[in-house]
């Protein structure tokens, strides 16, 4: 592998590691919640899909534990786990640009959009310079 594709790499590696962390806190935040119901500060009428918080820190937890999966996964390269990690880091930017404006943390929101950028980029943009396969693109 040439020096800019393990440069890549290790861009790969930053994704699957952050899949990871961003797994864990959801794990124990979900944990955290469904533990008790007075740790998560949102009222009855913000919970829009949810009758419960135990229900969304349950849900959370399931959450958390696919994402670290997939971040393990992308450590080792799999293709699986780069499509996944593409849908799962989408929809966690969408879940978190809707918390921008909505939260007492705005910048723990701004601070997952940010790392989210970053590894949307390195798994849509430049996974066949990370791994060396050809892209679509090239021939």
């Amino acid at each position: 592998m040439d020096e800019q594709g393990g440069a890549w790499s290790g861009w790969i590696a930053f994704a699957g590691l952050i899949m990871i962390v961003i797994g864990s806190l959801d794990f124990f935040a979900g944990l955290a919640a469904a533990i008790n119901n007075r740790y998560v500060a949102i009222s009855k009428d913000q919970m829009v899909l949810f009758h419960s918080v135990s229900t969304w820190g349950w849900i959370t937890m399931i959450w958390g534990i696919i994402v670290v999966l997939a971040g393990f996964g992308l450590l080792a390269g799999s293709g699986w786990a780069r499509w996944f990690a593409i849908i799962a880091g989408t929809i966690t930017f969408f879940v978190n640009l809707g918390w921008v404006g909505n939260s007492g943390y705005p910048l723990w929101s701004l601070t997952v959009l940010v790392l989210n950028g970053f590894v949307l980029y390195a798994l849509m943009v430049r996974w066949h310079e990370a791994t060396g396969t050809p892209s679509r693109s090239s021939g």
